[in-house]
């Protein structure tokens, strides 16, 4: 198959922005460069529109409103404005990225669009990522692939985690052979783990960085714990830690997928300010080794990506738990920031030329499935469904 160059645009449940990633694939292979002692080079440039503390807070206030949704077309409350600025975001993001890299629309094949999750209860078969592909399409002139989820939820999988096709693919570029772990810490955390026969099982293990980000902004009014010094200073309440471990999510065998509300920063509240931090950062790694319960195999090595790689206090404690050589997706010429983005643009080409995104053992759908919508820019016809 003929390699396209394809864009893929991730808003993921840490509210923060906008990441865009350019790759050209076929669909299947990634090609990868090794530099200097087998550094591997980026595959292709990235860029990166923040939202605002007002767009953040009008995307937390949607999220709200969204668990009063009972049909999958629900808009309840503020969904509709959220889908406005998701969209109208997006767009600028994409048209800063080709204006700063001397790129035309016509440059680009298509464009992965995953949205913004505002609910996701697999097991009600409802999934909602707002953002309007037919106006992203129209307004950027290149053909649009969005509701990437929405097929696995209906032909019974979990909608989630979508990435570990494009995880594989990259992994044996890179020559990486099992078992390792590739775990991405977003909003949520999701882990591919793959054996020493290439096979792959993927779920979320927990929380991600939701919890403690919302804690940092409750009490300090920051984003984030900045490298997670505030954690490191405090100590965890491990009476709190076994409590949050009992919970039934983390009993269930995988496939399996979460909503980033089934925990709350609130269960911390009668803490300080470093020991909540210390207590959620804990609960986060410790939710990615409770996942060692469903390996097939335990992986010697884990590539950590996603928000969580930069949070110092939260890799020490993976190390610890994990007990295994702890890489970050950085040190090794990997994105930590935007793996997620290249992976929406490469599921976006597997989308158009119909090979299947989502598996069995990655989503508990009950076979391989192709999914996404594609969204061709002023089609009169409308929009054509893969």
């Amino acid at each position: 198959m003929a390699a396209m160059r394809a864009i893929g645009l991730m808003s993921g449940t840490s509210l923060d922005g906008v990441d865009v990633a350019l790759i050209e694939t076929d669909g299947e292979a990634v090609t990868v460069t090794k530099g200097h002692n087998n550094f591997l080079e980026p595959l292709g440039p990235t860029g990166y529109r923040g939202y605002s503390d007002e767009e953040k807070a009008l995307l937390r206030a949607a999220t709200k409103d969204a668990e009063s949704v009972v049909m999958p077309g629900d808009r309840p409350g503020r969904l509709p404005e959220a889908e406005a600025l998701v969209t109208e975001a997006h767009a600028e993001a994409v048209e800063r990225f080709l204006a700063d890299h001397g790129l035309k629309p016509s440059d680009i094949d298509v464009i992965g669009f995953h949205g913004q999750t505002v609910i996701h209860r697999p097991d009600q078969r409802i999934t909602i990522q707002v953002g309007d592909g037919q106006a992203l399409a129209d307004r950027l002139g290149i053909p649009v692939v969005s509701d990437l989820r929405r097929a696995d939820i209906e032909a019974g999988g979990q909608g989630a985690p979508l990435v570990p096709v494009f995880h594989k693919a990259l992994a044996e570029a890179s020559g990486f052979e099992g078992p390792f772990g590739i775990l991405n810490i977003g909003g949520v955390a999701n882990a591919t783990l793959i054996d020493s026969k290439g096979g792959v099982i993927a779920f979320d293990t927990g929380p991600g960085n939701a919890l403690i980000d919302e804690w940092m902004q409750e009490r300090e009014n920051k984003n984030l714990d900045d490298g997670g010094r505030t954690a490191a200073r405090g100590r965890p309440d491990e009476q709190l830690l076994a409590w949050l471990l009992t919970h039934p999510f983390f009993f269930r065998r995988p496939p399996k997928s979460l909503d980033r509300n089934w925990f709350s920063h609130k269960l911390a509240g009668q803490l300080s300010t470093e020991d909540g931090a210390a207590t959620l950062t804990a609960f986060t790694a410790r939710a990615v080794a409770r996942a060692l319960d469903h390996a097939p195999e335990v992986p010697v090595r884990w590539i950590v990506a996603g928000g969580g790689a930069k949070n110092g206090e939260l890799v020490r404690l993976l190390n610890y738990h994990l007990r295994a050589e702890i890489t970050t997706a950085d040190a090794i010429g990997w994105s930590s920031a935007y793996l997620e983005a290249q992976a929406f643009a490469y599921l976006a080409v597997r989308s158009l030329k119909g090979l299947p995104n989502t598996f069995p053992s990655t989503t508990g759908v009950r076979e391989p499935t192709a999914g996404g919508v594609l969204w061709e820019p002023r089609l009169p016809g409308g929009v054509v469904s893969l």
